[in-house]
């Protein structure tokens, strides 16, 4: 019996479109649950050379003080966007299940602003 060959994605992207994604390790400095929103956690976040701002739905699986000092893979150059009137100037990256969210941190201390590839 052969093994499985893989299925080819319809969405697959180029090498060229992956390098403009810019991932960065960020390290949380603060956190502030959102009034009035049930899932969402504002973030401040130092990526090295700046620090910017995250609104993320993280509320019902993490404490908002519990991710103070944590080091996170951040999407920098996402487009901002206002989410219940605070503006969201990136995306942590986490992994995604029906019942978790699990924020991807390296496996040791990076420092803030590391370029992921």
């Amino acid at each position: 019996m052969k093994g499985k060959q893989p299925q080819k994605s319809t969405d697959q992207v180029t090498i060229d479109e992956f390098k403009r994604l810019d991932i960065r390790i960020g390290k949380i400095l603060e956190t502030q649950s959102i009034k009035g929103a049930d899932k969402l956690i504002k973030l401040i976040i130092d990526i090295g050379q700046r620090k910017i701002q995250c609104i993320a739905g993280l509320k019902p699986y993490y404490k908002a003080d519990e991710l103070v000092g944590k080091y996170v893979a951040v999407l920098v150059n996402l487009q901002p966007a206002k989410l219940k009137g605070h503006l969201s100037e990136g995306m942590i990256l986490a992994a995604v299940t029906e019942s978790s969210v699990k924020i991807l941190t390296p496996d040791s201390e990076v420092e803030s602003g590391t370029k992921i590839f």
